[in-house]
């Protein structure tokens, strides 16, 4: 079967609204916002999507999404026809055992087992009282480098996202004390992901990491149908701070950083 690249929207969004939450990221780019960054690749069959796979290359590293229901057999066979046209070094989420079938041509490291997570309890995000937080800005770019730096030095921080006027925090004393945004925001396409979620090592324990996403979450619900993130698996704290604010997990993938071997240069 052949690998094609494909541009149409409106068939890329029916593929992936089968599983909207298992492929959020990948709705959210399809927005203008994030679009001239993506490069789709496709097996169709009657002219409809089969399997999809995304490179993103809108972040400094480029990321790829390989992301399936099982069996997984259908995107390892679309990845294995696009190896040529991957970067040299990327990172990527992948499901299952996909990885496999680029071990042959890279070095791959893995960065542990992910869980999606989707806000799916509504109700409980009226548990919470959210006027402490704040609205962040690019004006504040700056401000949240350093933070994350201190409170959060493996996050991605695209400082380019504080555009989407969704990022939120909580001062004391002029101290940003906890904070949270965006990975992906769709309005157009009914979909938002949290990201850069963290709050400072001083005043960790207190609840602030769940006010400030309980806060976003009330103020996407005014926009979007669906609101997801990914957690490591192993972090047992994050998995219940979101688990308090009405999230469950609903699929399991991992990720990894991928280096193109010298034998396959």
């Amino acid at each position: 079967m052949k690998a094609l690249s494909i541009h149409d929207k409106d068939k890329i969004a029916a593929f992936l609204r089968r599983h909207p939450f298992l492929h959020l990221y990948s709705l959210g780019d399809l927005d203008d916002f994030f679009w001239h960054y993506t490069a789709w690749y496709t097996f169709t069959k009657n002219d409809e999507i089969t399997q999809l796979a995304l490179l993103y290359t809108g972040t400094s590293l480029p990321v790829l999404l390989g992301l399936t229901e099982e069996p997984t057999d259908l995107m390892k066979d679309l990845l294995h026809s696009i190896i040529h046209l991957l970067p040299k070094r990327f990172y990527a989420h992948l499901s299952g055992d996909v990885a496999t079938v680029l071990a042959d041509d890279y070095q791959i490291v893995s960065h542990g087992l992910h869980h999606k997570m989707a806000l799916t309890n509504l109700a409980s995000l009226d548990a919470f009282d959210t006027s402490d937080v704040i609205s962040l800005s690019v004006a504040d770019e700056a401000e949240l480098k350093e933070f994350y730096r201190v409170s959060y030095p493996e996050n991605w921080f695209e400082p380019r996202m504080l555009e989407t006027g969704h990022y939120y925090g909580i001062r004391h004393g002029g101290v940003l004390m906890s904070a949270a945004g965006v990975h992906v925001y769709s309005q157009s396409y009914r979909v938002a992901a949290l990201g850069n979620i963290a709050t400072h090592p001083q005043f960790r324990k207190q609840g602030l990491a769940r006010v400030v996403c309980a806060k976003l979450c009330q103020e996407f619900l005014r926009k979007v149908d669906y609101i997801g993130l990914n957690v490591k698996a192993d972090n047992s704290s994050a998995i219940a701070c979101y688990t308090k604010l009405g999230f469950e997990c609903v699929n399991t993938y991992e990720e990894y950083s991928l280096q193109l071997k010298p034998t396959a240069l």
